[in-house]
């Protein structure tokens, strides 16, 4: 029985090894572009503790020879004085000397690092499915690629200098302490010991704490965004206290968590003083011994309590290295899991054939969708067909699949059943940069960057011209505000957009659809914000200049998709009629009920 359990021990012990080391991959395999830079820093690193350890000999000299004079019958010498401590003094400088580049190819190799870490994570997050998005929350995503990249970079810098520097006062010290008298080894022997516990004591409590603060960033972070990004919603609904209390649990948590981790670090220091204190007054002890005796000098006595503060200034060094391993290998796991995350929506092959010959047709085949969060079926058994430069209308109640259905094209989403075709072609084999070059998506909340209204509009197609530019943005009926703007179509355009009405910027999204030139172009209501004669005109203009586009247009208006080749009524997930406006008058009731309630509502305003 007692053997089970030793050999479980071990097995346990094993896995918690391979657990922690695992991470450490991540750094090894960006390490490897930055390994000159590393060796540089730990070379230079070398040679400022060797500096370091060479100094108590000489001072030694010094002191024996220099002012006790023990070889020359008690004269003082001070020639050797001088020469010795001269030579002293030009061998710290260059030990600085050595620190400083030291400390300046590790910088270069942590940042090194840390941008190309950044980079790759930002890579995965920019080709995560929009579920994958979800899965991780965008607070959590800022906190990783923030906070826990600069972790990771603290890591790598603590092990190209402070690992080096710890072991060499280590390892370095006890030879030289030993080689002066191996009575003080004695001394070493018995503090080292209670050092270890007390560093191992504090990194195995600390460990899993450093996880959970990253996990209260995280959720401290995802509150500050929704709060920056939605501050018109809480003020226009008096929410700033509930939202500040929110903030301040989230807070509470962190500090709290905060807190646990320094008052367990705490512990470190105090502990390490207090041995380094008591070995000191031990060797002080050993020392005076040994004078009395004659085998050992006053100089040599100083240079042994320097060693030994040396030594064990290693030890805590090595529990402050210990403590960032701990935080840094937390955040290599969390950058590690979004590096693994792969993108879903990759090209299968196997699914690949030469099309219909057709541009701009779309297919759904017995389509169902399920958003795997909750696991509720959006859409059911939808089969339709969206011919070449048609324009399809899909109307139907709040939360009846509308968007669902549209974003299955592009293939935001992938179908749980069935197969969408573009131009003959499954989605599913088509390249998703080739894909999204077929289809123009515009949304109902536009977005626009912080930069001119022109770059915004040219997003999709930075080569346009400036006569595509306007064409574009008169199509939009964008080219008359536009123009009003103090620069025109130069005028910078705030964050997010809010220099700019909702209906403006609506118009600009549009433009830059427009200009993109897409097989497919997709409006996901995002005409919600114009007025019905700027809407009509919109029309009118995609009409006559974007003919030979697809068009499907999602919209809660009846009077906005009326005048549409064929409109697709949805209802609880399933396609319930499709016609023409005068069709579906006559064969649909739930078409009719919405039309007849938007009357009454235009009536009764």
């Amino acid at each position: 029985m007692h053997k089970n359990s030793s050999i479980g021990i071990i097995i346990r012990d094993i896995r918690f090894v391979v657990k922690e080391v695992i991470p450490l991959k991540l750094v090894l395999r960006f390490l490897k572009k930055y390994w000159y830079t590393a060796m540089l820093a730990s070379a230079f690193m070398i040679a400022e503790v060797y500096v370091d350890l060479y100094q108590p000999r000489m001072m030694a000299l010094i002191v024996d020879e220099g002012i006790l004079g023990l070889a020359s019958g008690g004269v003082s010498n001070l020639g050797l004085v001088i020469s010795t401590g001269s030579r002293m003094l030009l061998v710290v400088i260059a030990g600085g000397l050595c620190g400083l580049l030291s400390a300046l190819f590790a910088n270069i190799t942590g940042q090194g690092c840390g941008n190309e870490i950044r980079k790759l994570c930002f890579d995965r997050i920019m080709h995560f499915s929009f579920a994958q998005t979800d899965d991780f929350t965008t607070g959590s995503l800022i906190t990783r690629i923030t906070n826990d990249v600069t972790q990771l970079q603290q890591l790598i810098m603590q092990l190209i200098r402070g690992l080096v520097r710890c072991l060499m006062f280590f390892i370095g010290g006890t030879a030289a302490l030993l080689s002066l008298d191996l009575s003080f080894g004695v001394i070493v022997a018995c503090a080292f010991p209670l050092i270890l516990i007390d560093i191992i004591f504090v990194v195995w409590r600390t460990n899993p704490l450093f996880t959970v603060l990253q996990e209260s960033l995280d959720r401290l972070n995802s509150i500050i965004q929704e709060n920056v990004t939605g501050i018109r919603v809480v003020k226009a609904f008096i929410q700033e206290k509930q939202e500040e209390a929110r903030f301040d649990e989230a807070n509470r948590n962190l500090v709290e968590t905060q807190f646990n981790v320094q008052m367990l670090l705490s512990f470190l220091r105090p502990v390490m003083n207090i041995v380094l204190n008591i070995a000191v007054v031990g060797i002080l002890y050993v020392g005076s011994v040994q004078i009395q005796k004659g085998t050992v000098a006053p100089g040599t006595v100083m240079a042994a309590i320097t060693y030994l503060s040396q030594i064990l200034n290693g030890m805590m060094m090595l529990a402050m290295i210990f403590q960032t391993l701990s935080r840094g290998l937390a955040s290599s796991r969390r950058l590690q899991a979004v590096i693994d995350t792969r993108s879903e929506i990759l090209k299968d092959p196997s699914l690949a054939s030469d099309g219909d010959g057709s541009r701009g047709s779309v297919l759904f085949e017995n389509v169902s969708f399920v958003y795997t969060d909750n696991g509720a079926e959006v859409l059911h058994d939808i089969n339709l067909s969206i011919f070449p430069g048609e324009t399809l209308a899909i109307i139907g109640s709040t939360g009846c699949g509308k968007s669902s259905l549209v974003s299955l094209i592009p293939r935001f989403y992938d179908v749980a059943e069935g197969r969408v075709l573009v131009d003959g072609v499954d989605v599913r084999a088509y390249d998703p940069a080739a894909l999204r070059e077929k289809i123009t998506v515009c949304l109902q909340k536009s977005e626009l960057f912080s930069t001119t209204i022109r770059d915004n509009i040219a997003l999709g197609n930075p080569e346009a011209t400036e006569a595509e530019i306007r064409m574009a943005a008169m199509s939009a009926q964008a080219d008359g505000f536009i123009l009003l703007q103090p620069e025109g179509y130069d005028t910078p355009v705030a964050e997010r957009g809010m220099s700019l009405s909702g209906g403006q910027r609506q118009r600009i999204a549009i433009a830059r659809a427009l200009l993109k030139r897409g097989e497919i172009l997709i409006f996901d209501d995002s005409t919600s914000a114009l007025d019905l004669k700027t809407e009509a005109a919109l029309y009118d203009a995609l009409n006559q200049n974007y003919s030979d586009v697809t068009k499907i247009i999602i919209a809660q208006r009846i009077a906005s998709v009326r005048n549409a080749d064929r409109i697709v009524v949805l209802d609880g997930g399933t396609i319930s009629a499709c016609g023409t406006h005068d069709e579906l008058m006559l064969s649909s009731p739930v078409y009719r009920d919405i039309y007849d309630s938007q009357l009454r509502e235009e009536a009764t305003a």
